[in-house]
């Protein structure tokens, strides 16, 4: 069976942070009876589509899961199981924030099935917190981390740094402390400045100051050197894990596997070849046009769901016919849809997975895939890469340096190149 990753996004929050650019809204209340239902039936017509799939992974991103209730999370996490076909080794995620109502409900997610969390830090420090618009302080996120290791193996926790007038120094301390508390995963983000987030407004009035380039990435190389030190390398740009501890979920997104989303405003992308598979588009020696041509062959359908929460969930309830065929890629126009879906052409799909797969310190192994990629990147840049140490590359694979991931969008467009005739 073909793996099959799942996405369910909750996209209320107790409060908009202002660097936030996710689909996160913030209501004075919710109707979880509703809310559990919608979401059950769109895993539903899911279900009916893709029927013949392993289940390897269900994400409960947002917004703030955590707010979602017990009883929802484990009457989706149930659906799933009787369904679909679930893995021995499935991994099961929720987000959480470190406030001690949110923690409280812990034993509940990993009696519903959850076993792994992902907690959002963010910093260590309580006037970065605050500048950052979090809602919780220093000694609430270790007391959560700690509740949260009495209860499930598998913890995760983001931070975020280059933050306004923080020095080299100032992250290496907060950083160490951070490792204390991450046994096997942790994420690193460096602060950017998103459109339509009230930080973008600001950045560009004048609030404040980000730190200058050159000392942002001195802060990116010292969090490789400390990760490394303390065996959790960076698996990709910003993940970082103990060897067999990296988040399978997102693995799917960057290797290019298959996965729904479910919710508003989520993203899915899955194949509906006949076979369901990359093997729709076996290779041989054969030219760059037949391999174009078998690429095509594979429908590979790209959705993204109604980003308004209130429209996502009426369109849910009163139109499943539309919600069918749209899921099934048939154009639907208009309220009636809930999502957008668009039929990832052969290009877009070689341009995925070389923009995704060197996200990863593995890099892209092109024995992983039918057709040969190396048709589709230029070695004129292959060389200059290599000669500039952005890249590494042998007849297996290629993957970016260090260095190279601080430039991904320029290494990229240096390497990818498209044969239209």
């Amino acid at each position: 069976m073909t793996p099959l990753s799942i996405y369910i996004h909750w996209a209320f929050c107790k409060s908009k942070c202002p660097y936030c650019d996710f689909n996160s809204h913030v209501r004075d209340s919710v109707d979880h009876i509703r809310w559990q239902n919608a979401l059950l039936k769109e895993l539903q017509y899911y279900a009916e589509l893709l029927p013949d799939r392993e289940i390897v992974s269900i994400f409960f991103g947002g917004g703030t899961p955590s707010l979602m209730e017990v009883e929802t999370v484990a009457a989706l996490i149930e659906f799933v199981g009787k369904n679909w076909r679930v893995s021995d080794n499935i991994e099961i995620t929720l987000e959480a924030n470190p406030t001690s109502f949110e923690a409280a409900k812990f034993k509940g997610f990993r009696d519903a099935g959850v076993n792994r969390v992902s907690i959002g830090i963010q910093s260590l420090n309580d006037g970065n917190l605050k500048f950052l618009g979090r809602q919780h302080n220093a000694r609430e996120a270790l007391q959560t981390l700690e509740a949260a290791h009495e209860i499930f193996s598998r913890i995760s926790f983001d931070l975020i740094y280059a933050l306004p007038n923080q020095t080299l120094a100032n992250w290496e301390n907060e950083l160490k402390q951070a490792l204390k508390y991450a046994k096997d995963h942790i994420s690193l983000y460096q602060l950017t400045i998103e459109e339509n987030t009230a930080f973008h407004h600001i950045y560009k009035n004048g609030g404040f100051v980000l730190p200058e380039e050159g000392l942002a990435s001195d802060m990116y190389l010292l969090t490789q050197e400390i990760t490394e030190a303390h065996n959790l390398p960076a698996y990709e740009i910003s993940n970082h894990a103990r060897l067999g501890s990296e988040s399978r979920h997102n693995l799917a997104y960057w290797r290019c596997h298959d996965y729904i989303g479910i919710g508003a405003g989520a993203h899915g992308r899955y194949n509906l070849s006949s076979d369901k598979s990359w093997s729709a588009a076996t290779s041989d020696q054969v030219g760059v046009q037949q391999l174009v041509r078998r690429m095509s062959a594979i429908k590979r359908i790209a959705n993204e769901n109604i980003k308004s929460p209130e429209r996502w969930l009426e369109n849910i309830e009163r139109h499943t016919q539309s919600l069918r065929a749209c899921k099934a890629g048939v154009a639907v126009s208009g309220d009636y849809t809930t999502a957008r879906n668009d039929e990832i052409t052969a290009r877009e799909q070689i341009d995925e997975i070389i923009l995704m797969g060197l996200r990863l310190r593995e890099g892209i192994k092109y024995a992983d895939y039918p057709v040969d990629l190396r048709e589709f990147i230029s070695p004129t840049a292959i060389k200059k890469l290599s000669d500039l140490s952005l890249i590494i590359s042998d007849n297996e694979g290629i993957c970016t340096s260090p260095e190279g991931r601080l430039l991904l969008n320029s290494v990229v467009s240096e390497l990818v190149i498209f044969h239209e005739n």
